[in-house]
């Protein structure tokens, strides 16, 4: 009976990875078993041998992983493969965010028990990655008007003077001001947001998902950040009282940030 080694491929936040290559390499460097992910990342290799042997998992754009395994088969849980440049810093230089493959997102907590999302379509800034890099830089700037929550009367409402007031104050910017490392792909970036003209320190919480080159020619990177903000530290305090005390909205909001950038444009 022909033995199979399974298991589960993703990327390192989750998705997973149809179409992978999976191949089974005995000890004497002969392939023994070959398979392709399937459409949920799971695969199952078939192997008719015993013994030591070594599995490959490959996909594009990402590290292959190599793991020891013990014929015959089992499962060997979820295999997680990098992005290719993954902990491999950024070259020094300037970069440009890329406002069509990047995301700016604002979550509200709603009556107390579910949540509403915005997102900034409209934004652009730079990353000047220097040497050494903990003296790097970032600015942004957003346009207030573009937020779009998927609802016309209430963006229209978030555009008024009761929230981001975009006719007197059109832009939200952020200064960074220092950058920590934490670990080779953690860092803090700290600075100041200004919204509505009120200027407050903000420490991001930053993910970095490594640098390589792009289907265009170019040389791109990727981050991801976090932070919580108080509306009342902007001067954001339209609320509805509700019986048991509820509000409407909660008093902080959650920012995510998905960033691509790319080099010298």
């Amino acid at each position: 009976m022909t033995e199979q080694v399974t298991g589960q491929t993703a990327t390192s936040d989750g998705w997973p990875l149809p179409g992978a290559m999976v191949t089974l390499i005995g000890p004497d460097g002969r392939q023994i078993g070959r398979t392709a992910a399937d459409a949920t990342g799971r695969f199952a290799v078939p192997a008719d041998a015993t013994g030591p042997a070594t599995l490959i998992v490959a996909a594009a754009g990402l590290d292959p992983v190599a793991r020891s395994v013990s014929l015959p088969g089992r499962d060997l849980g979820t295999i997680v493969l990098q992005a290719a440049g993954h902990g491999r810093l950024p070259t020094p230089g300037s970069w440009t965010i890329d406002p069509a493959h990047s995301i700016v997102r604002a979550t509200a907590r709603h009556l107390g028990m579910s949540r509403v999302e915005g997102r900034f379509t409209e934004l652009a800034g730079t990353i000047t990655v220097t040497d050494p890099i903990e003296s790097s830089h970032v600015t942004v700037v957003i346009e207030a008007a573009s937020i779009d929550t998927g609802s016309r009367d209430r963006d229209t409402h978030l555009r008024s003077p009761d929230f981001l007031d975009v006719k007197q104050f059109p832009t939200l910017r952020y200064r960074s001001s220092g950058l920590t490392r934490l670990s080779d792909d953690h860092w803090q970036l700290d600075g100041g947001l200004t919204i509505r003209d009120i200027t407050r320190p903000v420490a991001l919480d930053v993910h970095y998902g490594g640098s390589g080159p792009d289907p265009w020619g170019g040389t791109r990177m990727a981050a991801t950040a976090t932070t919580q903000l108080h509306r009342s530290d902007y001067e954001i305090n339209w609320n509805m009282g509700l019986p048991g005390g509820l509000t409407l909205i909660g008093p902080t909001l959650r920012i995510e940030l998905d960033i691509q950038a790319v080099l010298g444009e």
